[in-house]
């Protein structure tokens, strides 16, 4: 019998987590529920794996989540120990290496743009000066967390003062300052969602009472009928952050045409379903069992 867990480090199984067990032994296959502070790797004769004190057989994973407010160090063990799993040949998806590229916002968008996909004007500094000059020059930006999703911290403005507050804020918790340009645009962006190399589908996400366009900010989604370039520019940037699956963040730049905002190796898909009445999860299942199977 196939054996796959669901990776993330939370002490209350989430609501994506759920749909994911009850998919998994839907189908006849023994789901676990994973918790990467309590998984552990030994190297005695082997290399072993255990959780919670008792040693583990797994096939397969979806990894969903390290942990948030934790250390460097255990961040590195997590993701250490994940990558020994991948290198005993359980098949995760998505990759741990990836699913750090995707968390990091920055890091991510300079990969994008070396392999020419465009994205809107992007900086990370230590010096509120720096947050200060940079919004004199773009006239209107976007200061967010390196690290983070829903549209929670991100803060619009225009005028340098603001930002130099904002960043001396930030970096008074030893954070850096994550800043963009605004892209001028409609009161809407698209998340579109890849698996393997297909695009699942793309949705609208209008804004409401706000100008963020996150489902959890409170905006509304609709069905997109993607062209052909939005799905091939989508299935090429899940390709090159080496991921499984993602949602792709777009906004339709008013002068320039697509931009990517960022990618989410663990997206959420509450709109997605609502806009398309399609739910991922049985698409991701099933990617992951071929893959074991192969």
């Amino acid at each position: 019998m196939i054996e796959i867990a669901v990776i993330h480090e939370s002490p209350k199984v989430t609501e994506a987590s759920k749909e994911f067990l009850v998919e998994i032994r839907s189908r006849g296959f023994t789901a676990y529920y994973i918790r990467p502070s309590k998984l552990n790797s030994f190297l005695d004769n082997g290399i072993e794996f255990n959780y919670a004190g008792k040693k583990l057989s797994l096939d397969g994973g979806i990894v969903r989540n390290f942990g948030f407010l934790i250390t460097t160090e255990q961040l590195m063990k997590r993701v250490g120990v994940l990558e020994g799993m991948v290198e005993s040949g359980i098949c995760l998806i998505n990759k741990p290496r990836a699913m750090m590229l995707a968390r990091d916002k920055f890091s991510s968008l300079m990969k994008l743009k070396r392999n020419g996909i465009p994205i809107p004007p992007t900086a990370l500094v230590e010096d509120p000066f720096e947050a200060m000059r940079l919004t004199e020059r773009w006239g209107e930006v976007v200061v967010k967390p390196i690290v983070g999703s829903l549209g929670l911290g991100a803060i619009r403005a225009s005028d340098p003062d603001i930002v130099f507050r904002v960043a001396k804020a930030i970096l008074s918790i030893n954070q850096p300052v994550y800043i963009q340009k605004y892209v001028k645009k409609p009161n809407r962006d698209i998340r579109s969602f890849v698996i393997g190399r297909r695009l699942l589908g793309s949705i609208y996400r209008i804004a409401q009472t706000s100008w963020k366009t996150n489902v959890a900010q409170g905006a509304s989604v609709q069905v997109l009928n993607p062209s052909r370039d939005l799905e091939e520019m989508s299935i090429k940037i899940a390709e090159i952050m080496g991921l499984d699956y993602a949602g792709i963040d777009i906004v339709e730049d008013e002068e320039e045409g697509y931009k990517v905002l960022e990618v989410n190796g663990a997206p959420l898909w509450k709109g997605f379903v609502t806009a398309t009445k399609i739910s991922p999860v049985k698409y991701i299942v099933d990617y992951l069992v071929q893959k074991i199977k192969k």
